[in-house]
């Protein structure tokens, strides 16, 4: 099978990226004697700066570790709380339904920072000054600006002209869009990153202490005052049409911390596949797994209907439990148990017949859960203020917007130690860059339902169930896989298309990231304005056209997009003593590294 370039092989470290500068920062940390934790936080930081449509500081991220030391994996929450005085009352006050798609209505609390230093810190062995060094010169001496940058300023360039002049005070600064391959500089960003290096160093000598210096003044410091002034003296123009002014406050990030938890496992074919909990998407993945377990994969053709229709009838089971069950765990009771068990899956496919079924079926679990808040696209009164263009997670605020999207990484190293970790959230377009820091608040709190008996419903202090969703699997007990995309809804069917291609049909990593792709929007989105498409699936126009007509004569709703424009996953593997990566082609984008 042909591929897009080789998957690779060695001994030594692997790093896998959506960002070819990210992977290089990770490896060179290996080759300087990192571990997988060293490279994983610097790659992370690096990203922010050469990806900040996909994310920055003021995001979010989930992450996933196997340390070889502790033989087990822990999960790092790096997922921010809502604010303490943001209440469905409040924003039922401001005559909203929805809590906005972009503006500083939608932040939850950074978390990025504070779960990078967390992983760093326990598990790592460099210092903040080293990995924080690659992402500061690229920051302050500027890098080289792929197409999707240059794009989504172009997108929103009216909106920070008019409205979020902080940004275009950055990403215009010479009053026009910025051209795709010139270096771009994000100086503010720079001065931010080297005034918590330099002040941490000037007043501790350890490297912990560094570090726990540097999330101090991070969350208790001049970041989060900043922060506070910023949300509480300007009101912003956000995806409602209005202005409004943010609800965190400096307490708000004083009060939270990065959290290390048990992740959620499940086993399949002698594989233990490891998600976060249900404050992500991620349970879903290892449902998928739970109803696909009585079906026989390898025995279909992976680019075939049948093996399609199987994959996206289950999915639409298992998201339609998502959307009815998920919620912050610390806050609601999920009954995360009973969705992954045997007999409640036996059940649930049994609901899976020949033609597709366009109708949204959450299971029934006495005491649990909430009927879905269903607003399917086209519906009357439904005026949505943003476009929603393809896959990914839509947080700009005009018409015209540009969907934000989100990052990943992989990372494994000769000592066994293994990293998946899916970055998101303080796009350049989701809110105003904050004067002085260089970087824009998230829009994860989009995700709450303003539902007071919905388990994703909003409540101070709590997690939204974000879509952010690493993998890491576990074969005999010891690493195996670990692999992830960006993409949304998408991302926990686009990784587990690539997971049953690895498993069951025997495809190598780049084969089976490089293989035709497909997802439904079946379900309702996570991102405003919420919508559903009832049976609306997307293919990639690399599938067989026999494969296509059969599904549309099963019932379900095709669009053929272009070739190569569905994931961008990446991957890094362990078999036999060998490691291996491989990364997405797609969007010219994501490379692999290592030896």
């Amino acid at each position: 099978m042909f591929t897009t370039r080789p998957e690779l092989l060695g001994t030594y470290g692997m790093v896998a990226s959506t960002h070819w500068l990210g992977s290089a920062v990770g490896m060179a940390i290996l080759e300087q004697g990192g571990n997988a934790f060293d490279a994983a936080v610097a790659t992370g930081f690096t990203l922010q700066v050469v990806e900040p449509h996909l994310n920055g500081p003021g995001g979010e991220v989930p992450i996933l570790v196997y340390s070889a030391d502790h033989r087990r994996v822990d999960v790092i929450c790096g997922q921010g709380v809502a604010p303490a005085s943001a209440s469905i009352e409040r924003y039922r006050e401001l005559g909203l339904d929805l809590i906005p798609g972009s503006g500083l209505l939608a932040a939850t609390v950074p978390g990025a920072f504070d779960a990078w230093l967390l992983l760093l810190r326990d598990y790592g062995t460099r210092r903040l000054s080293d990995v924080l060094a690659p992402a500061i010169h690229y920051a302050e001496h500027g890098y080289p600006l792929v197409p999707g940058v240059s794009a989504t300023i172009e997108t929103v360039r009216e909106l920070f002209e008019t409205e979020w002049t902080s940004s275009a005070a950055v990403y215009l600064s010479h009053g026009e869009v910025p051209r795709p391959g010139s270096l771009f500089r994000n100086t503010q960003l720079a001065t931010t990153y080297r005034r918590i290096v330099r002040e941490v160093e000037a007043a501790n000598r350890g490297r912990e202490a560094q570090i726990d210096a540097a999330r101090r003044l991070f969350y208790a410091g001049f970041v989060a005052e900043t922060i506070e002034r910023f949300c509480r003296h300007n009101a912003v123009m956000d995806s409602s049409g209005r202005r409004h002014h943010g609800l965190l406050t400096a307490d708000d990030l004083a009060d939270w911390q990065a959290t290390i938890e048990d992740p959620l496992t499940y086993d399949y074919q002698g594989i233990t596949v490891c998600k976060t909990g249900p404050w992500g998407q991620g349970p879903v993945f290892l449902q998928q797994l739970a109803l696909l377990a009585g079906v026989d994969i390898e025995a279909m053709d992976p680019l075939g209907a049948e093996f399609v229709h199987t994959v996206l009838e289950c999915a639409k089971l298992a998201f339609a439990d998502r959307e009815a069950f998920y919620g912050d765990p610390a806050a609601v009771d999920v009954p995360v148990s009973r969705l992954l068990s045997e007999d409640y899956n036996d059940r649930r496919r049994g609901l899976i017949g020949a033609d597709a079924n366009l109708d949204l079926r959450p299971g029934g679990i006495r005491g649990f859960g909430a009927a879905p808040v269903n607003r399917v696209a086209g519906d009357a009164g439904l005026r949505p203020t943003i476009a929603v263009l393809g896959a990914g997670e839509p947080t700009a605020a005009r018409h015209d917007a540009l969907n934000g999207d989100t990052c990943h990484l992989d990372v494994v190293d000769r000592y066994g130690n293994m990293v998946a970790a899916t970055p998101s959230g303080g796009w350049l377009q989701s809110s105003p860059l904050i004067p002085g820091l260089g970087f824009a608040l998230g829009s994860r709190a989009q995700m709450f339902w303003l539902e007071p008996d919905h388990p994703a419903g909003l409540a101070p202090g709590r997690r939204p169930r974000t879509t952010l969703a690493p993998s890491l699997a576990l074969r005999d007990g010891a690493p195996y896989l670990a692999f992830g995309t960006p993409g949304g809804d998408q991302q926990d069917q686009w990784s587990l298309t690539f997971f049953l291609r690895y498993l069951h049909h025997h495809m190598n990593l780049q084969q089976a990231i490089d293989a035709p792709m497909f997802h439904t929007e079946h379900f309702p989105s996570s991102f405003y304005p919420r919508e559903s498409r009832p049976g609306h699936i997307t293919v990639e126009g690399r599938f067989p056209d026999r494969t296509i007509a059969e599904l549309r004569r099963r019932g379900h709703l095709v669009t053929v997009d272009e070739e190569w424009s569905l994931g961008r996953l990446s991957a890094v593997a362990v078999e036999k003593g060998v490691l291996k990566a491989a990364a997405n082609p797609r969007y010219m984008q994501g490379y692999a590294v290592g030896r």
